[in-house]
């Protein structure tokens, strides 16, 4: 008999070589239908993976991430295998599950294939899923191995199993189909009910642009027809959410070839709504204590050398750029951190000086190949609303708290409610991803769990995610679209202080190292309003609306009026515009709904001769005559309910 136990700590002994779906069916035959794959001891199984020794169970539906990365990465081996019966002498080469769905490259050599393609593979898909082919995994030693890919003329998986250890090697079957595997399977290919093959692109192999292009086709399938529909009905409105298509109507930024690829060009509304952002967070750091600082765009080599980021990410970075004089070595500055280390060791320190807090908007530069280029959310160049405390350890719990309400204020006042949080701990079986030494990182940790458990958040922990010098706390922020978006981080870190030999002198007249927080609520403020734009749909809260009210005169027989109008609402600090074009009012309306403005104020003769104006709300049409006075009245009142002061309850 060999003891399993269950996430709720439940304790079920059963028979050795019993089977995670045994498991389950000893629970219940209605929770056993829906069992996809399964978790031992931390190692990712099959549903169906005899099992031999004492350990803790985790069985994954459908409804858990876990179950969906099954259920899409045995998606790819479906896909791969109806694209080998389709065009056989085809090279495959890897195919994993991605947030959404899953991909496969493949090296058709002199073949084409295009989108046109994509109905015959999804109709083959379907066909081969009907047979319930059961998946399964058996190990194979590298040499044969590499005689069976090498016999395939692949040198594809011949590569990747010489990167491999003998005795680690696993190969996956079902039906007539096999491919190079580590496992996490679903029990057949009768569960996937639903496929779409989304669209084809090119990759490079391994991601180097040094090989091979090959075709990758991504694809997504569900356990009924009706998840698919609701999916792309979910797509059709993130198209129009798109935040590359509404940047582009309500002229927020542009990109230039000739300026560089990732590189954003901010308009006069785009950057005008940045500023207010920068604006409105500013306010709160100051009550909070943070002090500005500004850090150049380049630095020496050198300090990123000290921080251990060039070690980490020298090679994706830009190239180093060289000066007149032998030897020395500016890069573009790739992260704020170190710049801050620099200006903390500017002065000596005591314990009753910290903590310390030094924020900056300050803009960085990191390289990303042209083809993972995305909008505003994959950038080369973009600016973090960075700022990094310098404290005592005693002074540490709550210093961090304190980050979490800044960050809980700033999601409130821009309409971001629905969030989770991520504890992302280093990887215990990967020591060599990490710098400093372990006792530190404990405490870290610990910090951050015990901070999370007394505020109360919702929280889940993620091994392997934390940065190479400290653990963190994310915020996974929910969109209306009801997708997830990393936003907000605050991480923990003894290891960069150790580094810049950052030192403070305590209360025992001895020197000692302060403890460093890194956050940034907004992330970066280009991802984040790319993330606001397809929240909102481009409807920005009032408070942070490039204009707020577009004044709509009937003919230019009212023109004066509407200037009146206008200087009043701006007295009132209140963003507004006059469109007095020669247009009918049916157009003008029209076009100041596409363009979002918030309130529509519509002057004609009456109002012009009662000293009113006759009010639209987007979206929702005629609100009646008002005078400007208690129109503005109406607005401010509306924004100090959306954006209260930070820290007022």
């Amino acid at each position: 008999m060999i003891a399993i136990t269950l996430p709720d700590g439940s304790v079920k002994n059963m028979e050795t070589g019993t089977s995670p779906m045994d498991v389950a069916r000893s629970i219940s035959e209605g929770f056993a239908r829906n069992v996809i794959s399964a978790s031992y001891n931390g190692e990712t199984i099959e549903a169906s993976t005899p099992l031999h020794q004492d350990g803790s169970l985790i069985l994954f539906t459908w409804s858990n991430k876990e179950g969906k990365k099954a259920f899409w990465h045995s998606s790819a081996h479906l896909l791969a295998q109806a694209l080998e019966q389709l065009h056989p002498g085809i090279k495959l080469t890897i195919g994993p599950a991605i947030d959404n769905g899953f991909y496969y490259d493949v090296d058709f050599g002199e073949r084409s294939f295009a989108e046109k393609d994509l109905a015959a593979v999804e109709k083959k898909m379907l066909e081969i899923a009907r047979g319930k082919h059961e998946f399964s995994i058996r190990s194979m030693s590298k040499e044969d191995a590499l005689a069976y890919y090498k016999n395939q003329n692949n040198e594809y998986k011949v590569e990747l199993i010489e990167n491999l250890e003998d005795g680690t090697i696993t190969f996956c079957d079902h039906d007539t189909f096999t491919d190079l595997c580590r496992g996490g399977h679903i029990p057949n290919t009768g569960i996937i009910k639903a496929i779409k093959l989304m669209s084809i692109a090119g990759a490079y192999w391994r991601g180097d642009e040094k090989n091979k292009q090959l075709t990758r086709i991504y694809g997504i399938t569900f356990p009924k027809q009706k998840e698919l529909t609701e999916y792309l009905t979910l797509l059709e409105e993130a198209k129009k959410r798109d935040h590359r298509k509404l940047g582009k109507e309500l002229q927020l930024y542009t990109f230039s070839q000739k300026v560089g690829q990732g590189l954003p060009l901010w308009l006069p509304k785009g950057a005008a709504l940045r500023e207010r952002l920068e604006n409105f967070l500013k306010k709160a750091q100051k009550k909070a204590g943070y002090e500005m600082v500004i850090t150049p765009h380049i630095a020496s080599k050198e300090l990123y050398v000290t921080s251990g980021h060039f070690a980490k990410y020298g090679e994706d970075s830009f190239q180093v750029i060289k000066t007149p004089n032998e030897g020395e070595e500016f890069m573009l500055k790739p992260m704020n951190c170190p710049h801050h280390c620099e200006i903390y060791n500017d002065s000596p320190w005591s314990y009753k000086d910290l903590p310390k807090r030094f924020a900056e908007f300050g803009t960085v530069y990191r390289y990303e190949q042209s083809g993972e280029l995305h909008g505003l959310t994959r950038v080369r160049g973009f600016t973090q609303d960075d700022a990094h405390i310098f404290c005592t350890p005693d002074q540490l719990d709550a210093e961090f708290k304190n980050v979490i309400d800044l960050v809980l204020y700033v999601f409130g006042s821009l309409g971001f409610e629905n969030f989770t949080t991520q504890v992302s701990i280093r990887d215990l079986s990967k020591p060599e991803k990490y710098i400093g030494n372990i006792e530190t990182w404990e405490k870290a940790e610990a910090a951050i769990l015990s901070a999370v458990k007394d505020k109360d958040l919702d929280y889940v922990i993620e091994s392997g995610e934390a940065a190479f010098y400290g653990p963190k706390l994310d915020f996974m922020v929910k969109d209306a679209l009801g997708r997830n978006w990393q936003l907000g981080t605050i991480q923990v870190d003894y290891q960069l202080p150790e580094r810049f030999e950052l030192t403070y002198k305590g209360s025992d007249n001895e020197l000692h190292r302060p403890v460093m927080i890194h956050r940034a609520p907004f992330g970066s403020m280009e991802r984040f309003i790319a993330i606001l734009l397809e929240h909102t749909g481009g409807n920005f809260p009032l408070w942070l609306m490039p204009e707020q009210v577009a004044i709509l005169s009937l003919s230019e027989k009212y023109e004066k009026y509407a200037q009146k109008v206008l200087d009043l609402l701006e007295n009132h600090e209140i963003r507004a515009l006059v469109d007095n074009r020669n247009e009918t009012i049916g157009k003008k309306i029209r076009e100041a709904e596409m363009n979002k403005y918030p309130y529509m104020l519509i002057l004609g003769e009456q109002e012009a001769n009662d000293g009113t104006i006759s009010v639209r709300k987007h979206g929702e049409g005629d609100k009646g005559t008002m005078t400007v006075e208690a129109f503005a009245k109406m607005i401010n009142d509306a924004v100090k309910e959306e954006i209260k002061e930070f820290g007022a309850h």
